[in-house]
């Protein structure tokens, strides 16, 4: 008797079956999107003549995101088009509309809601496709098609050569898997707007919270804004002088080439590894031999340690070498290690000072180079701060450090909420979870 190999049609579990986007429950179906007749059209080109300064928003693909369905008009261009304009009319958005990039980074999926101010337009690097509503609910198709499954299809045409884009039968030979009732599609679109709503109201948070933590470093660290019980001048001084002119003090890490790069040994902190205000641990970490260290003459570097980075970009972030669990370290040449008296300085303090708008831009006006801007470590002794007394360095410190716990808790909510939403898409979307 022959055998022969199963075929995954029939390798699916009762109650689901296999279709041309995946396994879905038996009573879904999978449809392409002209089965559903909708009107697909693209924006217009040479629309430039119309370009305004106020009037009507014309979205581009800039105002498309992978991340969410609905449009960012943070950016926005805008158009005047005559009332009458045959093309204006072909191409006016109406709330429902699904949108699709159909030029270079195509498939990208937007929706439009009804807070799009009208009329609203499209150019010609985006197709629109308008359902009927009472046949398809466009804002599950529009959840569907941003989806992961969906993005690989999109992602497979690319690879296979339309690169320079999809043209409108393309779009319309989309396919979708879709639950047997639009009130079950709208359940699933209202489920997953519920979710993209606090994703939004959370990004707002975050957003206004980095303000006024920027807002407020500026005032705290020019003096311009004294917390509660300090008063006086502040002192004027160089990081050399900081350093009290000692190179122990004030030095740069070592000239480590990629033949000293061994997988374990002395843990080399690289300028990578310096953000602007924090330490960004990698994946790829770098080490360097004994033998190396010994024969190279490098200096240790220890917890607590300033390191500011010399080279761009920016030049001059810096950040307090936390507890990364590596027994021995060096860093690269590239690197000033500034270790100021902890009598004087609070080294939090000076952190925040090297993450201002005011440093860097003292930095960069002392910077050489023109592919790669580097500041020397000389000029970047003689740059000179304004000190308050160590007492309020750490006041100071310790405010912007709670704001900073804050944006961090907010950061991690908001990550984990994205992460809850794909969860949801993966599952609603499928039909692993029916709300109906």
């Amino acid at each position: 008797m022959e055998v022969r190999e199963a075929r995954a049609r029939y390798l699916v579990k009762p109650g689901i079956k296999q279709t041309e986007v995946g396994t879905t429950p038996s009573d879904w179906e999978a449809k392409q999107l002209r089965d559903f007749q909708p009107f697909v059209t693209s924006g217009s080109r040479g629309w430039a003549a119309y370009y305004s300064e106020i009037g009507a928003p014309f979205i581009r693909i800039t105002n498309l995101s992978r991340e969410s369905i609905y449009p960012d008009l943070a950016d926005t261009r805008y158009v005047s088009v005559p009332p009458n304009d045959v093309e204006g009319i072909r191409t006016r958005l109406r709330t429902g509309d699904v949108l699709i990039s159909i030029t270079a980074d195509i498939g990208i999926v937007g929706y439009v809601s009804d807070e799009i101010p009208t009329p609203a337009y499209i150019n010609q690097h985006i197709a629109l496709v308008r359902f009927n509503p009472l046949e398809v609910c466009p804002k599950y198709i529009s959840y569907f098609l941003a989806s992961g499954d969906s993005q690989k299809a999109f992602q497979a045409l690319t690879d296979s050569g339309a690169k320079s884009g999809m043209n409108l039968t393309t779009v319309s030979n989309i396919w979708a898997a879709l639950p047997p009732t639009v009130e079950e599609q709208q359940a699933i679109a209202d489920a997953l707007g519920g979710a993209d709503a606090l994703i939004e109201s959370l990004e707002h948070l975050l957003a206004k919270k980095r303000q006024i933590k920027q807002g407020t470093m500026q005032a705290l660290l020019t003096g311009q804004l004294r917390l509660p019980g300090f008063e006086g001048e502040w002192e004027d001084k160089s990081l050399i002088e900081l350093a009290q002119g000692k190179k122990e003090l004030f030095d740069d890490g070592d000239w480590v080439e990629a033949e000293h790069i061994v997988s374990s040994g002395i843990r080399l902190v690289q300028t990578g590894n310096i953000g602007v205000g924090r330490f960004l641990e990698k994946d790829d970490r770098k080490y360097v031999s004994e033998s190396s260290f010994v024969s190279l003459r490098c200096k240790q570097i220890h917890k607590g340690d300033l390191l500011i980075c010399r080279l761009a970009d920016p030049a001059g972030r810096a950040c307090v070498l936390p507890d990364i669990e590596e027994e021995r370290m060096i860093t690269s040449v590239d690197v000033t290690i500034f270790r100021p008296s902890e009598d004087e300085i609070d080294r939090r303090f000076l952190a925040n000072v090297f993450s201002a708008t005011a440093w860097f831009q003292a930095v960069s006006d002392r910077c050489g180079g023109t592919t790669h801007k580097r500041i020397s470590r000389n000029s970047l002794g003689q740059i000179r701060l304004k000190l308050p007394p160590l007492a309020e360095q750490t006041a100071i410190a310790t405010v912007l450090a709670d704001m900073d716990a804050e944006i961090a808790a907010l950061d991690a909510k908001l990550a984990k909420a994205r992460a809850l939403k794909q969860g949801m898409m993966q599952t609603l979307l499928t039909g692993r979870i029916r709300l109906v």
